[in-house]
């Protein structure tokens, strides 16, 4: 697994058993200090946490960071023989709440939901967790139908040729040629990740998922844009208004997942607010590094005090 330059060591790396299984977990700065523990939700699903790893670099505030792979990719156990039915919305919620628990925070924390990452955190604070002091939502689609509505839009936009490209491929099921992925390329290179060269910490999550592909085609599909798999028609956007966590809403200008993806966020959380980077697309904590972390820093201090209780002045 990749570690990003400059970022300070981790504190502790392990795993936790989850089930008959592991869950890999790493942790940055100190879970006892005091301050909620920012834990790190990736995304795919079927992806790993190192694209996320920059956002450790919010412990040499005081932060502790937790980031952990989800079950199925990176550090923690692997099962390519199981099936639909095993990888479902619910394994994931109780991998995450297993965490919390094992690590001991689940009575102080805070969520950074990236992409699948948001939509499964977002789900989680929907059932109003009393540790949870706040939440953020970064580059997340409430809704798969919603996604892909808007891939259509976007896919219209690109260099002529290049949809019908993806398209003719698509139905003839060769989703697996070097055209096809050329084409898809055009795509990533708009909508997903816009730096050149596309930094380590960002491949190495492509490589793990390219070496154990079975969670993301189960569960998404082949690719960001053609999503075929379980979770096509999945969305959060019921259980938004239930969340009474402080919320961040993170998106990018030139994000896949589009305003019109992640507006009902914006419309339905009680206590949110919504910043938008305007230099980048799926990974502002990418491509504009030092905003990103100006604003998460600043959210995490506003929301990290535990809430008051009754009868305090």
């Amino acid at each position: 697994m990749a570690t990003a330059p400059g970022l300070a060591a981790p504190s502790a790396k392990g795993t936790l058993p989850f089930g008959e299984w592991q869950t890999w977990y790493r942790v940055t700065g100190d879970l006892g200090s005091g301050r909620p523990a920012l834990v790190v939700v990736h995304g795919g699903p079927g992806s790993t946490h190192d694209y996320l790893l920059r956002i450790a670099e919010l412990a040499e505030d005081g932060w502790p960071v937790v980031h952990y792979d989800q079950l199925g990719n990176g550090g923690s156990t692997h099962l390519p023989d199981k099936g639909p039915d095993f990888w479902t919305v619910q394994l994931f919620r109780d991998e995450l709440a297993n965490l919390l628990n094992g690590l001991g925070i689940a009575e102080n924390y805070m969520l950074f939901g990236h992409s699948w990452g948001g939509l499964l955190s977002a789900r989680h604070a929907a059932e109003r967790p009393a540790g949870l002091r706040g939440l953020v939502i970064a580059n997340s689609p409430a809704s798969y139908p919603l996604w892909l509505r808007e891939m259509k839009v976007l896919r219209a936009q690109l260099p002529p040729g290049t949809d019908e490209t993806l398209r003719r491929h698509e139905e003839a099921g060769t989703t697996d040629s070097e055209e096809y992925r050329e084409a898809v390329k055009v795509f990533y290179s708009r909508h997903v990740c816009r730096l050149r060269p596309w930094p380590r910490e960002f491949m190495a999550s492509f490589y793990e998922i390219a070496n154990d592909p079975t969670v993301y085609e189960t569960m998404n599909g082949p690719n960001e844009f053609h999503v075929i798999g379980t979770l096509k028609d999945w969305s959060v956007v019921e259980y938004c208004s239930a969340i009474q966590a402080p919320t961040l809403l993170i998106s990018g200008r030139h994000d896949e997942a589009t305003p019109e993806t992640v507006r009902p966020y914006a419309e339905h959380i009680p206590d949110v607010r919504w910043e938008l980077f305007e230099e980048s697309s799926h990974q502002p904590h990418l491509e504009e590094p030092e905003r990103f972390r100006d604003v998460l820093g600043k959210f995490l201090e506003s929301v990290s005090a535990p809430p008051a209780r009754h009868g305090d002045r």
